[in-house]
């Protein structure tokens, strides 16, 4: 028998769906298979719970025919959208889905009522597989390394004792300025191993320049087994709402989220390790968007530059105790 899980967006995404899949590998007899976009099927390269992975670019007339020959006793859908519809009713087959709170979503963001569960949305993943009898067994993310993950590590770094900063993020009202960075980083005494994609490289490179002896610059030059690599060695880790923060998760990495225009309200926060939120209080506009903005709808950024470099440099200080 084969079950197909199907989340299509963001590699943090995908990483959240792992403990329904090594719940279903593990307490139940089903095959695993699992479909995902290409760009963000790497996450799942050597998880052993799965037994294949299905891409796509973006239509499913690229896999349909491979899928409806797999014959699968049920789909899980983690994704819930016209895409994810159209599947299920393709192949025919028993589907459940997660309780997405669409209309909860949108009077949080619009208006600021909140009337979301206080629930994670790896919980309401685990309401899609209930039907296989399956449970939470509380183990958190997965991230798997292989081989080709390992980064060479700098000698003068003892007991791999260092920070790391994700640079950037998928949303321009998701990530770090710069100039907080510039503050946080003078105050602290670890060295600071930077990740981030090639759209950061510069900002990275201005950072080792003004901190040369404290700052080594990764951004745009590692693959994503790599940043995680990094983040599995990392004595704390400061990111603000990204993939990444999910994959230190994995790794149960103490870490310090720096919230913008999202909300940890929105059930995306750290799963099953410590970490602290860092938010900025009191602003009417936030959250301003379920997922983030090219740009602050009201031009001038406060979820951001209002934070506070005191209480972001002791929430460090306290994953360090």
């Amino acid at each position: 028998m084969k079950v197909l899980i199907i989340r299509f967006s963001s590699i943090g995404d995908v990483v959240l769906t792992t403990p329904v899949i090594r719940a279903i590998a593990q307490q139940t007899d089903f095959e695993v298979h699992f479909l995902t976009k290409a760009r963000f099927a790497t996450v799942l390269h050597h998880n052993p719970y799965i037994s294949k992975v299905y891409t796509i670019e973006e239509k499913l007339d690229e896999v349909l025919t491979y899928l409806k020959k797999e014959q699968y006793s049920y789909l899980i859908d983690l994704h819930k959208n016209l895409r994810s519809f159209r599947l299920r009713r393709a192949l025919g087959v028993p589907a459940y889905h997660f309780p997405k709170y669409n209309i909860e979503k949108w009077l949080l963001v619009n208006f600021k009522v909140d009337k979301l569960p206080d629930s994670h949305i790896v919980d309401r993943y685990f309401e899609a597989a209930a039907p296989l009898s399956v449970k939470k067994d509380e183990k958190g993310l997965d991230f798997f390394l292989g081989l080709e993950d390992q980064v060479n590590i700098p000698k003068s770094i003892q007991k791999e004792e260092y920070l790391v900063f994700v640079l950037g993020a998928a949303h321009f009202t998701k990530q770090i300025p710069i100039e907080l960075f510039k503050k946080v980083i003078p105050l602290l005494k670890q060295p600071i191993f930077l990740i981030g994609g090639g759209d950061q490289r510069e900002t990275g490179a201005h950072l080792v320049q003004l901190f040369p002896e404290k700052v080594k610059n990764y951004a745009g030059e590692l693959t994503i087994g790599q940043s995680a690599y990094l983040l599995s060695k990392a004595q704390a880790v400061l990111t603000s709402d990204t993939g990444m923060m999910h994959i230190a998760a994995a790794f149960q990495r103490p870490t310090v989220v720096i919230w913008g225009n999202t909300t940890p309200k929105l059930g995306m926060y750290p799963y099953h390790t410590v970490y602290e939120n860092r938010e900025v209080s009191n602003l009417a506009c936030r959250p301003c968007d379920k997922i983030g903005k090219k740009e602050c709808p009201k031009g001038h950024f406060k979820c951001m530059k209002d934070q506070s470099v005191g209480e972001i440099v002791a929430a460090l200080d306290r994953m360090l105790d």
